[in-house]
């Protein structure tokens, strides 16, 4: 049941290979278990794996509808969801933040998981709003490649080696052309210790 009490905002967060998928698709099993009217969308630049479905790097899987911009979100809720699931809010367009407390002051509760950084170690898209508009934020860390210690970037590498700083900031891919790093163990060529 839905009250405008009940709206709120949960952001997942953190670099590739932390499990941010996985967790999104766990909150959203829990909430149908629970009874709840859940709808779940993914970006349509995500096509890494499946059109039509979240998932994660280590085969976990839940349907979703690939839209285009934030504001298409709106136009599909129906009138019974309570919990409204978005994967890859770092691919999404500045709207994605009011789209999300929007959907939340309706008295939904708005799950959003996405890079936090990108590959150059910077805010990547929308994500920091929404970080800080979150009543809830998990951020997530993975193990380094290099080091093993806790990594906190997403390392893209060309032909093995680090991407150049200007290098298109979005680039579709897993672990192919992206490692989890730590700071230390996070190169961008051309910067003062790497970062």
């Amino acid at each position: 049941m839905k009250s405008q009490e009940a709206g709120w905002i949960e952001l997942v967060c953190g670099p590739m290979f932390s499990g941010k998928t996985e967790e999104l698709i766990r909150r959203a099993t829990q909430a149908k278990f629970a009874g709840q009217k859940v709808q779940v969308f993914k970006h349509t630049l995500d096509n890494r794996y499946h059109e039509q479905e979240l998932v994660s790097h280590s085969g976990a899987r839940l349907t979703a509808v690939a839209v285009p911009k934030a504001e298409v979100i709106l136009k599909l809720i129906g009138e019974e969801t309570v919990v409204v699931v978005i994967d890859e809010a770092h691919f999404f367009d500045p709207e994605l933040p009011k789209v999300c407390s929007g959907l939340a002051n309706r008295g939904m509760r708005v799950v959003v998981a996405g890079l936090d950084l990108d590959f150059r170690g910077e805010p990547f898209g929308p994500v920091p709003i929404l970080m800080a508009q979150a009543e809830n934020l998990t951020k997530l860390r993975s193990i380094c490649a290099v080091c093993g210690g806790w990594a906190t970037r997403s390392q893209r590498l060309i032909d093995g080696q680090p991407a150049p700083p200007d290098a298109p900031v979005i680039e579709v891919g897993a672990a192919d052309i992206y490692e989890a790093r730590c700071r230390h163990c996070h190169i961008v060529p051309g910067r003062p210790g790497g970062m």
